[in-house]
């Protein structure tokens, strides 16, 4: 990546600049999504640049493979961003489940505490730790408004053979 930075612009250097380890090992996952989006936009606009100069050159040169060597700015622009892009996306993948496992351990150290606010769980026992089993819930077929017109469906029915 670093042979082709000489056809960055100023703003697209700075762009690359934060992708340097010390610069990227002090951002946060926030701050990596954002960078993220902000690299990945780059990428996007010059592949797509480098793809219409390269297919508007085609019927002038007659060829792909001659009209290819005219394109060797934007390929190295469209390039160095892929590049970036792939540094970005693996480190924002390394912080991720860095803080997916922080967080699997939070809350499995609840759990063994007896703090755990899982949906209705049962109280705690004696030892303060519940036994992590939920509580008998209602067989619904999908809705309350559907089970409560049901319910008076068969009410209704009930009362009109009662009538009889």
């Amino acid at each position: 990546m670093e042979q082709y930075l000489w056809v960055l612009k100023d703003k697209e250097l700075d762009l690359i600049r934060e992708l340097e380890p010390d610069r990227i090992s002090q951002l946060d996952e926030d701050g990596l999504l954002a960078l993220h989006k902000r690299v990945r936009r780059a990428r996007n606009k010059h592949t797509t640049n480098y793809r219409r100069g390269a297919a508007e050159k085609v019927a002038a040169a007659g060829g792909r493979g001659t009209a290819a060597a005219g394109s060797d700015k934007a390929r190295a622009r469209a390039y160095v961003f892929e590049e970036a892009l792939a540094v970005v996306s693996a480190e924002l993948a390394r912080v991720a489940h860095e803080e997916a496992e922080a967080l699997k351990d939070e809350r499995l150290a609840r759990a063994r505490a007896g703090k755990w606010s899982g949906p209705e769980s049962t109280a705690p026992t004696a030892e303060g730790v519940s036994s992590g089993r939920m509580k008998e819930h209602q067989k619904t077929t999908g809705g309350a408004k559907r089970d409560a017109s049901s319910q008076a469906q068969g009410a209704r029915r009930q009362a009109k053979r009662d009538a009889r």
